[in-house]
């Protein structure tokens, strides 16, 4: 009886022993079924915009004073030097009203040279008091007023000359004639535009760009412009000025981009092709629901397609009018989780159901 216990307590503690090693063995995690995205470069294609050669600086010239147009040397496409006479009116009124102050500047001059000389005889009598104190005051008053009146008069003869002078109107630079806006005969309102010149020693490409451009417009960004006649020359150059809002019909922002030296061929109003420089012609770009924010830093779930499993990995993002963009971190052609982050495990196995768009 005592061998058959024995026996019996031996196989009971074997099943126990089996039982505890059956509850030690855990299941295997599901597969988890994932969004996610293969992160592909924008098409180099959508970053080229048309648009003309135009000169940066361009002045309305005006005449400054009120009078008919009767000479106007220089046409729509001629080169004009720095102070030559593009424009003049009628200059007879001014001319009359010139000889008038001077006219005037004389009749002060002679009333103050008889002033004078009246003030020193009184001077003199005085000291034999063959006159009054009195009549020496009032000599000296009238020549004060007489020396008033021929400062007067001489600041209108400058005036007059000075007005005499805007019947001309002159280039303040070496240029090339954009426009006119009067024919000789016509009767000119000052401050009205005459003449439109333009320098040509800085010209820039002007574009119009819409919203839906890959890359942020920032001042500075490099663009390459070929001519449309003739690709093959093309110059490189930056953003110098972007328009603060689009416009109201077309939806579109005017850019400005100087030119780096550009050669004869690219004439004002010519017809070019402005693409972003080598290694700014692509952006990166994620949807949110695939970025995991941990205070200040980001996120998102990469997935190891020959593993099928995911790690975490610190991007560097910046966001714009048009997303979310990869400045750091992920390269192109990368997989990552669109959904559900919050929820994954590192290393854990995953299958991919769907493509998401970002």
């Amino acid at each position: 009886m005592r061998t058959q216990f024995l026996v019996v307590a031996g196989t009971l503690a074997s099943a126990l022993t089996v039982a505890g090693c059956k509850q030690e063995v855990k299941a295997p995690e599901p597969v988890r079924p994932v969004l996610s995205t293969v992160l592909l470069p924008t098409a180099t294609g959508s970053t080229a915009a048309v648009g003309t050669i135009q000169p940066r600086y361009e002045t309305n010239l005006g005449f400054r004073a009120l009078g008919r147009l009767v000479a106007r040397p220089v046409n729509v496409g001629d080169l004009v030097a720095e102070g030559q006479t593009i424009a003049a009116v009628d200059p007879t009124a001014l001319e009359l009203a010139v000889r008038s102050a001077k006219a005037d500047l004389s009749k002060a001059e002679a009333l103050l040279e008889n002033a004078t000389g009246t003030e020193e005889r009184k001077r003199i009598l005085i000291k034999t008091d063959a006159t009054t104190k009195q009549t020496l005051d009032d000599a000296e008053q009238v020549r004060a007023g007489s020396q008033a009146s021929t400062a007067r008069a001489r600041a209108n003869l400058v005036k007059a000359i000075e007005q005499l002078g805007y019947t001309r109107v002159k280039s303040d630079f070496a240029g090339v004639v954009t426009a006119v806006k009067a024919e000789v005969g016509q009767v000119v309102a000052p401050g009205q535009s005459v003449v439109t010149v333009a320098r040509l020693d800085a010209r820039e490409a002007v574009v119009d760009v819409g919203a839906d451009f890959p890359v942020p417009l920032t001042v500075g960004l490099p663009f390459t412009a070929s001519l449309q006649l003739l690709p093959a020359v093309q110059v490189q150059g930056q953003i110098r000025e972007i328009a603060p809002q689009a416009d109201q019909v077309t939806r579109m922002r005017r850019v400005r981009i100087a030119l780096n030296d550009p050669p004869e061929s690219f004439r004002l109003g010519s017809t070019i092709t402005a693409s972003l420089s080598s290694g700014y012609s692509s952006v990166l770009r994620v949807p949110a629901s695939a970025v995991l924010k941990e205070g200040a830093e980001t996120f998102v779930w990469v997935i190891d397609t020959s593993t099928s499993t995911v790690s975490r990995r610190k991007v560097d993002l910046a966001e714009d009018e048009r997303g979310i963009r990869v400045t750091g971190g992920l390269a192109a052609g990368t997989r990552i989780a669109t959904a559900g982050i919050h929820t994954l495990k590192q290393g854990q196995q995953v299958r991919i159901e769907q493509d998401a768009t970002p």
